[in-house]
């Protein structure tokens, strides 16, 4: 299998849409996650300097390095569990970040949907490029969306079924039990590709739906 950065190579515009997409969406969603904290009574996300729009912030450079060799990336938001306020307070905060994600992909789905029928243009580059880009940015926050919403640490689905299910919050948080847990996620990363496989066809779907055609998908990427 050819590394993603290969790809910089072979399809530049769509190497860069792709880089872009990633991070711009992972310091959203780990935006989210430290709005709803401080919203929530945790203010640890102000104290640590993470309420900010840098990447290096929230991603490090090793993920950024990941990204750009690999074509995966993760970030972190540091919240203090014990200071929320709120029964369901440790939920909605997981919540945050796949919610944004789904909130950018309905957002630029719908988007390139209404451009293509409405809008007046000339087959340009730039216009299949721009179309590429809502496109992929679409995919790939559907994509971050319902990955994160696996009920395995650390992805925020696995916190919002502790903070509802009382036995798996004793099971999360139980040291005998992370070797179970790195393995569970493990195979969920490993059997992602195959999992999600659906998503662009989703997303391409939905953006069908909207533009009242499917002639856009083989325009935009031709």
């Amino acid at each position: 299998m050819d590394l993603f950065i290969m790809e910089l190579g072979k399809d530049p515009p769509f190497f860069f849409i792709v880089v872009f997409t990633v991070v711009l969406s992972i310091v959203l969603h780990e935006l989210a996650h430290g709005w709803m904290a401080i919203r929530h009574g945790d203010d640890t996300p102000i104290h640590t300097g993470h309420m900010t729009g840098n990447p290096l912030v929230h991603m490090g450079p090793f993920a950024i390095i990941a990204l750009f060799l690999f074509g995966i990336a993760w970030g972190q938001m540091p919240i203090d569990p014990t200071r929320l306020r709120g029964k369901y307070a440790g939920a909605v905060v997981a919540a945050a970040g796949p919610a944004t994600n789904l909130i950018l992909a309905a957002i630029s789905l719908t988007a390139v949907g209404l451009w293509w029928r409405f809008g007046t243009f000339d087959d340009t580059q730039i216009l299949r490029n721009g179309i590429k880009l809502l496109l992929i940015f679409g995919a790939i926050n559907l994509l971050l969306c319902i990955f994160n919403l696996f009920p395995v640490p650390p992805l925020d689905g696995s916190h919002i079924l502790a903070n509802f299910h009382r036995g798996y919050a004793n099971l999360l948080y139980d040291p005998a039990k992370q070797q179970i847990f790195f393995f569970a996620f493990i195979f969920v990363f490993m059997a992602a590709g195959t999992l999600l496989s659906p998503v662009f066809g989703w997303a391409i779907n939905y953006t069908t739906l909207v533009a009242g055609n499917g002639g856009f998908l083989p325009y935009a990427f031709k």
